[in-house]
């Protein structure tokens, strides 16, 4: 359980849950107006903290530099949304919706506060700071925000203005998968070459001097026969692998520029009940 003395190692620390996994940064921690014990403590979680959950820190720890409460981080975040008002006051119908969504038993609850009679269910207040404070207020009625001016003992007289400034920045996501894949196709090529072959052709050529020796050489009437062998040229082809090209795959990174639109809250101060010298209603606003 976490004391009012522990509440500045608190605030501004991270809030892990029941796996160590971080949820946000703990903001504002919420009283009880009737015992004063810190009740609840609100994180900011999202991608730029600009969610706010609120997770009872009655059964929390202080571990090292951060804060474990009992819970999961996806049932913090999906918390009911409550809109605490300027005077940090939690209502009963808002806590209540709270103590469903954690699974735990209001009247339960509420015995085990030690609360004095028959006081009403009145939750209030966050502690952005430490000192003296006002939070108990009448049981049953919204009591003061520890922490915002005007609450504090010794405090001066200004108003302090807050406003909300959106800070934008990227991450980083996969956008898709490419890849290089080879595979085998077959063609068909077609390539034209020159083929000889032999031909047989019969030469005739009459005796003369030259020749008759020879032509008297053989028998004078016989059978004979002359045998020639032809030869021809076929078309033979092969294949063999060549490399041709290498193809590798690189990423290059371009900017573009996205428009990102979001709401933010300001403060505005003004003076009522001044009048001038002529009686007119002066109301001053600060923008």
């Amino acid at each position: 359980m976490i004391t009012r003395e522990q509440i500045p190692t608190v605030l501004d620390h991270p809030v892990h849950d029941t796996d160590g996994t971080k949820i946000g940064d703990a903001k504002h921690v919420f009283l009880d107006d009737a015992t004063g014990r810190p009740e609840w403590v609100s994180v900011k979680t999202g991608l730029f903290g600009t969610s706010e959950s609120f997770v009872p820190i009655h059964d929390a720890s202080i571990v090292e530099d951060h804060l474990e409460v009992p819970y999961a981080k996806d049932t913090v975040k999906d918390a009911p949304n409550v809109d605490v008002d300027a005077g940090g006051h939690l209502s009963e119908e808002e806590e209540h919706r709270l103590y469903e969504h954690y699974g735990i038993d209001w009247d339960a609850a509420w015995q085990q506060a030690d609360r004095p009679g028959d006081a009403g269910r009145a939750h209030t207040g966050t502690s952005g700071d430490v000192g003296p404070r006002e939070t108990t207020g009448t049981p049953g009625t919204p009591g003061t925000r520890a922490g915002t001016p005007g609450t504090r003992a010794g405090t001066d007289d200004a108003m302090t203005r807050s406003e909300e400034r959106m800070t934008v920045g990227t991450e980083r996501h996969e956008a898709g998968r490419a890849r290089l894949r080879k595979y085998v196709v077959t063609e068909e090529v077609q390539q034209t070459v020159p083929v000889r072959h032999e031909e047989v052709r019969v030469e005739r050529e009459p005796i003369t001097d030259e020749n008759r020796d020879a032509a008297l050489s053989g028998p004078e009437i016989s059978e004979a026969e002359h045998e020639v062998t032809l030869h021809e040229e076929r078309p033979v082809a092969q294949t063999e692998t060549v490399p041709v090209e290498r193809v590798r795959m690189s990423t290059e990174e371009r900017t573009d520029e996205e428009t990102v639109r979001g709401r933010v809250r300001k403060e505005r101060i003004e003076a009522e009940g001044t009048e001038d010298a002529q009686g007119t209603d002066q109301r001053r606003r600060d923008e």
